[in-house]
């Protein structure tokens, strides 16, 4: 692959602190190239042995981004999560160099439309969103949920003791309790899509759609 493919396809992570250390991580498990970017020598050393590219420089420097390429690349993390001021100069300086996606995390509202105004294009607020996923896994039965809106989940949960040795087509959840069964996994098989005549059998688990509040009682059912 060449250079300019490379840059195409890679992501570029500024700020090596523990999200962006992770970020940065999960992104080469993933198979991507990634440049990673901290202003601490510290930080760059100790990450030095798990990424491929890591380099310390001052992500507010429109030049130093420049010099590194990092205008060749159309996606970038702005991970900076200490200093506000930080990672608003480095979106500008992003901006500047017409980068055509730039992530940003946001530690605030306030924070947020500031970036959003300096010309971040996906601004996302990690802790906040952790915090509320795992809120929600505390006080329900859920075994694991993702929220697109207040109107539409999809939620995985362990079938109720009271549809064990039903039918889907017997039970109705969709009429019942407003949710769609879309899968199922039965004890030593794999998830498979669900169907009108799966039989629910005991340590069974559900994945279903519905709004959170469906999907929370549904779960609660168990």
């Amino acid at each position: 692959m060449s250079a300019r493919e490379t840059k195409e396809s890679g992501i570029v992570v500024i700020g090596l602190g523990r999200f962006g250390c992770h970020l940065a991580g999960s992104l080469v498990q993933l198979d991507h190239d990634v440049l990673a970017i901290d202003r601490s020598a510290d930080r760059v050393q100790r990450w030095s042995a798990e990424l491929d590219r890591v380099v310390q420089a001052d992500s507010t420097e429109e030049g130093a981004l420049r010099q590194l390429g990092v205008g060749d690349f159309r996606r970038v993390v702005v991970a900076i999560g200490a200093s506000v001021e930080a990672s608003v100069l480095t979106v500008l300086a992003l901006t500047e160099l017409g980068v055509p996606q730039i992530w940003a995390r946001a530690t605030s509202e306030k924070h947020a439309k500031i970036l959003d105004a300096v010309g971040a294009h996906h601004v996302i607020f990690p802790e906040a969103e952790t915090g509320e996923r795992v809120a929600h896994l505390i006080v329900s039965k859920m075994l694991d949920f993702i929220e697109f809106d207040e109107e539409f989940a999809i939620a995985k949960v362990r079938v109720p003791r009271s549809m064990v040795g039903r039918t889907l087509h017997d039970l109705t959840p969709t009429d019942r309790y407003g949710v769609m069964v879309v899968g199922a996994k039965l004890p030593g098989e794999r998830f498979r899509y669900a169907r009108p005549d799966t039989v629910l059998s005991p340590d069974s688990v559900l994945i279903v759609e519905g709004t959170i509040t469906q999907v929370q009682r549904f779960a609660s059912l168990g």
